[in-house]
């Protein structure tokens, strides 16, 4: 049955959710320079912009944030000078003074109950610092996608009807040029010329919205909106759309060249009606089904350098800040959530192939 195997892939996901976990905090435990070290070189280096706090146990950074990484040594870069006991209680607070085992299984006893305490150094939930930075990842995944798919399906149809003709090849090339592009040097060519980098000055550089969104019209305010998104948009598209035209055209290829379309072209049934009723129907299976893997991969990956560049305060950029301020909370937090969001879109994916194709059974496995 379909549920049982619904139930499978969720029981799997159970350790591979662990797995990443595990793999990940071992790599910290290897890194150098966790929060206690960030703090000491800043105490060091600019005292008075510190304000550090104690006598709040484990409530100062919310439960679920009790020791991450690998500062749980006595000995600290820049620690020089200063009072051993203040060190000891700096671990405490961070709980540094925990084994590493023991600081690994509370942060997945904490995890699955949703509880992934507080930043290190924003004084908020990862919950909530999730909430506000969503939103803006979100946006640049669903317009990135959306427009992935509607340039990407035309344009792999005509290839696939036009096969070996001068605009099939002039059209490979250009999307060989940009899959072999990264978005992130697309972005930055993108800045140079239009951002006032050394050519123009078009659009702007930073965030979503202008400093006066809220005044405006609404017409204006969506106006504004996509002035901001063009160029990071622009980025995200031109490296997602040449894997998907690839796929569609060479689905329909494949479609195109089996029996059942020379038996309705014998049966008289016109060019149209066999690609777009037939053939069109088949070959989009694939690339229909893929919209969860496509969006996964656009959010998670694509929109990481696009976000740092264009300093639109989203995930991206969040997990950038988190990593090299060593917040371990916020590091761990969001890769938890991601992981288990990405599986679940993955698992979206497989039940959408048998959504469009009933020849598929997801609930027979191999050899049955």
């Amino acid at each position: 049955m379909l549920l049982n195997y619904i139930l499978k892939r969720i029981l799997l996901m159970i350790p591979t959710l662990f797995g990443i976990m595990l793999i990940n905090f071992m790599i910290i435990q290897a890194a150098p320079g966790g929060p206690v070290q960030q703090i000491l070189s800043k105490m060091r280096g600019q005292s008075s912009d510190i304000d550090i706090r104690f006598g709040g146990g484990d409530d100062m950074f919310g439960g679920a944030t009790a020791g991450f990484g690998g500062d749980h040594s006595a000995s600290y870069k820049g620690a020089h000078g200063i009072d051993p006991a203040f060190i000891k209680d700096l671990e405490k607070q961070f709980g540094f003074d925990k084994p590493a085992h023991e600081r690994f299984f509370l942060m997945i006893k904490n995890y699955l109950t949703f509880d992934f305490g507080k930043s290190y150094f924003r004084n908020k939930s990862v919950v909530s610092l999730v909430k506000e930075k969503l939103s803006v990842s979100i946006s640049l995944g669903l317009w990135t996608t959306f427009f992935v798919y509607l340039i990407s399906i035309p344009l792999g149809i005509s290839k696939a009807v036009k096969h070996g003709s001068a605009f099939d090849v002039w059209t490979s090339v250009l999307v060989i040029i940009a899959y072999a592009v990264p978005s992130f040097l697309f972005a930055l060519l993108l800045i140079i010329l239009f951002s006032g980098g050394s050519f123009f000055s078009v659009f702007p550089l930073r965030g979503l919205t202008s400093d006066n969104f809220e005044t405006l019209s609404l017409f204006g305010k969506c106006k504004d909106y996509f002035w901001h998104l063009a160029l990071p948009l622009t980025s995200m598209i031109m490296s997602g759309f040449a894997k998907l035209t690839l796929l569609t055209k060479n689905s329909f290829l494949e479609e195109i060249n089996k029996q059942y379309v020379l038996t309705a072209y014998a049966k008289g049934a016109t060019k149209h009606r066999v690609l777009y009723h037939h053939v069109f129907r088949n070959a989009m299976l694939i690339v229909i089904a893929g919209f969860p893997a496509a969006f996964i991969a656009v959010l998670f990956t694509s929109s990481l350098l696009i976000e740092v560049l264009f300093s639109l305060d989203g995930l991206g950029l969040l997990g950038f800040e988190a990593a090299l301020s060593r917040d371990y909370p916020v590091m761990f937090g969001t890769l938890y959530m991601f992981t288990l969001l990405g599986m679940g879109l993955h698992l979206l994916g497989d039940l959408c192939y048998m959504m469009v194709d009933r020849r598929i059974d997801l609930s027979k496995g191999r050899g049955d």
